[in-house]
C-alpha cells in the first residue's frame, strides 16, 4: 500500500490537518480569552472546522492510497464518520475550553480527541466497497489509536500552556501529526484481499465515486483554508489601545494657577439628600497621593466561558491593557479581566505592583531579570513560561530603584 502513495497527496493531507488544527485551536483560544463573540458559536465553529480538517485529511490520503480502480464510497457511512468526529471533537474542546488546563481535564480532552480521529477513519474505512476485501492488523490498529491519543495531548499541552502564535502553530502542526500519523499508521496496517475473503461491501445503494469524492474534498479543502485566512484576521478588541493621558516631558514647566470663580450652588430638599444613593470614591493609582486611604483588592475577577473565576493578587505576575479590558499573566498563561488597566492601577497594591509602560502592570515581587530593550527595557517574570513585559524609558529609573538597583550615574 505505501509503495504506491501520492506524495504530493500525502503531503497535502497533512497541510490540511495543520491548517484545520490552527483555525479550530484559534477559535477555542477565543472561548478561553473571555468576553468576545457567543462561546457556544465559537465552540460549534471549532469543532466543525477541526471535523472537517480530520475527514479531508482522511479521504486527501485515501485518494493518494493505490486503492482499486473499481472502490466506491458508500454515501451513509461517509457522513456518519463526520458526525461522530463533529461530536468527539466538540465535547473534547468543551472541556479545554473552560477552567483551568489540569491533567483531569486535559487527559480525558486528548483520549476523546484521539477516540475521535480514530473512530472517524476506521467508520469511514467501513464505507469502501467494491469487488474486494479488507482486512486489518490489529497490532496497527492499537498502534495507530495510540499515536492519534500521544500526539493530541501533546498538541492540547502546547495549545494550554500559552495561546500565542508560536505555540498555537506547534500545537497545530501537533494536531497534523496525530491525524495524519494515525491515519497512514493504520493504512499500513490495512490489507486488500480478493472477494470473499475479510470485510466486504458491495457497491449497493448510494455511493459516491472517487471523482465526486474529489470534489467534495476540494471544496472542504477550501473551507479549511478559508477558516485558517478568517482566525488570522485581527480582533479589534485586541488591537486596540487604551485611551491614556501623553506624557508630560518637561516636569519643570508647571500649569499656570487658576483663579477659583464661585458658582452658585443648588441645594437639594431633605427628601432627595435621604434618598440620593452614596458617591462612589475612586481609587488612586498605584502610588498615588492625596488620595482617600483604601484597601488594596487581594483577588482579580476573571472571565471564563463559563463563567467569572478569582485568582489572588499574590499569583499575578502581569496585567496587560487589551481595549476596555486586561489580561493578566499569572506566569502560565494569560486570561481575560473585566477591569481596564485604569481600574487595575487604582485596585492593586502599590507596594506590591508598578506601572511600566502605559499598558502594562508587573508584581515587582516576581521579576528575575531587568535588561536594555532600545530606549527603555525589557523584564522578565518567573513562571513556567516567563513572561516578558516591555518598560517605557520613563519607568526604567523607577523600576531599578524598586528592584534595589544602582542608578546609572
Amino acid at each position: 500500500m505505501i509503495e504506491g502513495y501520492d506524495p504530493y497527496l500525502v503531503a497535502l493531507s497533512v497541510v490540511i490537518a495543520s491548517l484545520g488544527g490552527y483555525t479550530g485551536f484559534s477559535l477555542t483560544a477565543r472561548i478561553r480569552s473571555g468576553p468576545g463573540a457567543s462561546p457556544r458559536v465559537l465552540l460549534s465553529g471549532a469543532a466543525g472546522i477541526l471535523a472537517v480538517g480530520i475527514w479531508t485529511m482522511h479521504f486527501v490520503g485515501m485518494m493518494a492510497a493505490p486503492l482499486p480502480a473499481d472502490a466506491v464510497y458508500l454515501v451513509l457511512p461517509t457522513i456518519i464518520s463526520f458526525l461522530i468526529c463533529a461530536l468527539v471533537v466538540g465535547v473534547s474542546l468543551f472541556f479545554v475550553s473552560i477552567g483551568d488546563a489540569s491533567p483531569q481535564r486535559v487527559v480525558p480532552s486528548a483520549l476523546l480527541l484521539g477516540a475521535g480521529i480514530a473512530s472517524m477513519h476506521y467508520v469511514g474505512m467501513h464505507g469502501l466497497a467494491g469487488r474486494f476485501g479488507l482486512t486489518h492488523d490489529p497490532l496497527l490498529v492499537a498502534l495507530s489509536v495510540a499515536i492519534a491519543i500521544v500526539a493530541a495531548y501533546g498538541g492540547l499541552r502546547i495549545f494550554l500552556a500559552r495561546q500565542d502564535g508560536l505555540r498555537l502553530a506547534i500545537s497545530a502542526l501537533a494536531f497534523g501529526i496525530a491525524v495524519s500519523g494515525m491515519h497512514y499508521t493504520a493504512m499500513l496496517g490495512m490489507h486488500v484481499v480478493p472477494a470473499g475473503e475479510g470485510h466486504q461491501h458491495a457497491a449497493a445503494g448510494l455511493a459516491a465515486s472517487p471523482q465526486v469524492l474529489a470534489i467534495v474534498v476540494a471544496v472542504l479543502c477550501f473551507v479549511v483554508a478559508a477558516g485558517f485566512l478568517l482566525s488570522l484576521v485581527p480582533d479589534p478588541r485586541r488591537t486596540a489601545e487604551p485611551a491614556t493621558a501623553p506624557p508630560i516631558t518637561a516636569p519643570d514647566l508647571a500649569p499656570e494657577p487658576v483663579t477659583p470663580v464661585a458658582q452658585p450652588v443648588a441645594v437639594a430638599p431633605p427628601d432627595a439628600l435621604e434618598s440620593a444613593p452614596p458617591a462612589r470614591i475612586k481609587a488612586a493609582p498605584l502610588g498615588g497621593i492625596g488620595q482617600p486611604p483604601r484597601i488594596a483588592a487581594a483577588r482579580l475577577p476573571l472571565e471564563g466561558a463559563n463563567g467569572t473565576h478569582f485568582i489572588d493578587a499574590g499569583d499575578v505576575r502581569s496585567v496587560r491593557a487589551d481595549a476596555h479590558y486586561t489580561r493578566v499573566h499569572d506566569g502560565t498563561r494569560e486570561r481575560m479581566c473585566p477591569w481596564s488597566i485604569s481600574e487595575a492601577e487604582a485596585q492593586l497594591d502599590p507596594g506590591r505592583f508598578i506601572r511600566v509602560h502605559r499598558s502594562h502592570i508587573v508584581a515587582i515581587e516576581h521579576v528575575t531579570f531587568v535588561g536594555k530593550e532600545g530606549e527603555g527595557a525589557i523584564i522578565e517574570l518567573d513562571g513556567p513560561s516567563k513572561p516578558r513585559v516591555p518598560v517605557s524609558r520613563a519607568k526604567v529609573a523607577e523600576v531599578k530603584a524598586r528592584l534595589g538597583l544602582r542608578r546609572p550615574a
